[in-house]
């Protein structure tokens, strides 16, 4: 038994959740989300609440019944608040620039590296940090994964790209080595 699964959804308000199918749709303020839901789970909408369940006889049915709820919730807090992840960067000379609805990040190479931004994600950029929002929350933590691969934080400075909240573990580096 699912502990995630069996918990039901508080449907935001000025949201609605539509049920055709397999197809799920959810469609609010910010935007409409649609999710394609595995063999055995279903999906039932009652007053302002969203339950999904799995059926008994079907392989496997349980195994995506939680994955399925998590998805579901995912989809009705974006259309209705959405998502967003905060990237800081720090080195000599590195800069972010939007440039339309592209990024272009300069990180000390040889040449600049543009992002495009896939549909319905926005960059904004202040100082020396970017912030990625959008209502598709696979889609924010994607692009937020890629821009930081780009320049990764190194442990002796801490030069890169990090997550707002990440913690980089600093080293000494050989000076403190040698002095002990």
């Amino acid at each position: 038994m699912s502990k995630i699964g069996k918990k039901p959804i508080a449907l935001p308000q000025g949201v609605t959740l539509d049920v055709s199918g397999s197809i799920v749709t959810a469609k609010g303020p910010k935007g409409e989300l649609s999710y394609t839901l595995p063999v055995g789970v279903t999906v039932t909408v009652a007053e302002s609440r969203v339950m999904v369940s799995h059926a008994e006889d079907v392989r496997g049915g349980n195994i995506v019944w939680g994955l399925a709820r998590a998805l579901i919730n995912n989809m009705l807090i974006g259309v209705s608040e959405g998502f967003k992840e905060v990237l800081e960067f720090q080195g000599v000379g590195y800069k972010a620039v939007p440039k339309g609805k592209d990024l272009e990040l300069s990180l000390g190479y040889s040449h600049p590296i543009t992002v495009s931004a896939p549909e319905g994600i926005t960059f904004t950029v202040e100082k020396n940090t970017i912030t990625i929002s959008g209502i598709d929350k696979e889609k924010v933590g994607h692009i937020a994964a890629f821009i930081r691969a780009q320049r990764p934080p190194e442990p002796y400075k801490g030069h890169g790209i990090r997550y707002a909240d990440e913690v980089i573990k600093r080293k000494a580096g050989k000076k403190a080595a040698t002095a002990a």
